[in-house]
Parts: structure tokens; sequence; C-alpha cells
């Protein structure tokens, strides 16, 4: 069993902010993959289905970004889900938008959403960071995230979102460098 992770912030008035890129490839994994209609579970937007044969949960917690880590770990050992079968999609600032980065364990690198799911399950899991570039000269890092995308961006952020689908299955196959790579060099 896999689970699929999406972070982001649940209000609405967040829905279209860099902090919720997470969120936004849980919603393409669902209709893709044609996932279970979303139910409200573990403190989370619950779905399950399967992709290549593998059962898949998928979740975006409601928690909001700080306490992500509740949400996953309630619902790993309710389902009995090893660590290391978790992918936690999230927004990075350290990576240009429209690039991803993924890796298993490693830091939080200030993102509070990885620090509570380190702190509640440990950092045994893969992370697919999804970049939304550095702030604005005057902007802060927390007004970044928690600001929309322009209309550019949004277009980078839909088509590497399209990228992860379609590589959806390297990745959970765990060939983590492959699934970079193949994400990366589409434009």
């Amino acid at each position: 069993m896999l689970l699929l992770v999406g972070l982001g912030n649940p209000n609405p008035n967040n829905s279209n902010n860099r902090h919720n890129v997470g969120f936004f490839v849980i919603d393409a994994i669902n209709q893709k993959f044609k996932l279970s209609k979303q139910k409200p579970k573990f403190k989370g937007l619950l779905t399950t289905g399967k992709i290549n044969e593998q059962k898949v949960f998928a979740i975006k917690p409601l928690t909001f970004m700080n306490n992500s880590g509740v949400c996953i770990k309630e619902l790993i050992e309710y389902f009995k889900i090893n660590v290391k079968d978790v992918f936690v999609f999230h927004d990075d600032m350290d990576i240009d938008i429209g690039k991803v980065k993924v890796k298993f364990g490693g830091s939080n690198a200030g993102h509070n959403g990885i620090d509570s799911i380190d702190k509640n399950i440990g950092k045994n899991y893969s992370r697919v960071r999804i970049g939304i570039g550095r702030p604005k000269k005057n902007s802060t890092g927390a007004d970044h995230v928690l600001d929309n995308f322009s209309n550019d961006e949004k277009g980078n952020v839909e088509e590497v979102t399209k990228n992860i689908i379609e590589s959806l299955s390297i990745l959970i196959n765990k060939d983590l460098d492959l699934f970079s790579s193949k994400i990366n060099q589409k434009e």
C-alpha cells in the first residue's frame, strides 16, 4: 500500500496559493487515475484506488500546513502503511518554478509542513519538492508561499503537474532519480 500526500492549506482563500501546489497534484492524481470520491477521514480528504495494480491512498490534510503530520500519522497507523511507502508533494522556494526535485529523507529546509511530518512519522519517506521560486525582493517567504500564482506561474504549475502524472508509475516504483530527470527534461 502506498500513501500519496499533497500539502496545502484547506481554507478556500488559499486554494490558488503557491503553498497549495501539493493539493493541485493530488487533485490531478485523483482525476487521472479515477480514485474514489474524496471523503473526510483522518483529518483530511481521503481517496483510494489503484495505480498500476497497486493499492493507493491519497490525502489532502485539512489540519493546515503546520500540523500536516498529525493527519498522516493517524492514517499510516490505521492502515499499517510503512513510512517508506509515503510520498509527500509540497512546494519548495529553493527550486525554480516548473522544476521538481525528489529525495528520500533529509532535512525539512524550513518547511513547516515537512517539519510536522518529520516530528510525527520520522524522515524515512519520499518528498516530491515542486518549485515555486524565490520571493520578490520586497516580499517575505511567508508572504510568497501564501500569494496566489500569477497566470504565467499557473501555466508552469499545470505543466509540471501533468508531467508528474505522466511519470507517476516511475515514482511509485521508487526510481526517484529517473522520475526527477523525466520531469525536468520536459519543456
